[in-house]
């Protein structure tokens, strides 16, 4: 390991403005705040930027375990990923993408990596800073529901919060089933 090589720790209390900076004021993390697969339809409605940035305060905050790892390198916060037990994604539950709920799953449902420190492995080091966690908490499964690019015309950078097919695979998870040509269900037994 480098000293440019990302480094993983849990999103606790003590690391809220390191979330902050990540996440950063403008395009979707910047809105969402990692709360779109937490909150039902009528939730989601009624939600702004800062109703979702109080709660993912108040779940960095409150929540054991924390609801995410972020990455650093050289002590700089680049990247955040949402993990948690499915059970607590009510959207995820709802999706055709993600299989049945079942006690032992935990949900990464989401990635942020900051402009600028993109493609510096930061991808990869959260998707093993989350399957620590999970398996740190007595989670038996991992899953993730990620792009497969190569079955897009094109890729967005905002359609890439879901992680690619790639990254999980390199990971050492299994493609489960597909939704559609380009979203996969991946798990990792843990």
């Amino acid at each position: 390991m480098t000293a440019s090589d990302p480094l993983v720790h849990p999103a606790t209390a003590d690391r809220w403005d390191d979330v902050m900076k990540v996440m950063g004021v403008k395009g979707d993390p910047a809105y969402c705040w990692c709360q779109y697969f937490r909150q039902t339809p009528q939730e989601r409605r009624q939600a702004n930027a800062a109703t979702n940035r109080d709660a993912l305060q108040i779940q960095v905050r409150d929540e054991d375990p924390a609801p995410g790892v972020l990455a650093y390198i050289d002590e700089e916060p680049v990247g955040w990923c949402a993990v948690g037990p499915k059970q607590t994604y009510p959207r995820v539950l709802s999706s055709r993408v993600a299989g049945p709920d079942v006690d032992g799953i935990w949900s990464i449902v989401c990635f942020v990596v900051r402009v600028g420190w993109r493609r510096r492995g930061v991808g990869a080091a959260l998707l093993q800073g989350v399957v620590d966690l999970a398996r740190s908490q007595g989670a038996t499964t991992v899953e993730g529901y990620p792009v497969d690019p190569s079955e897009r015309r094109s890729v967005s950078s905002s359609d890439l919060y879901h992680g690619t097919l790639s990254l999980f695979l390199d990971a050492g998870f299994e493609e489960v089933s597909r939704s559609s040509p380009s979203r996969a269900l991946v798990s990792l037994k843990i």
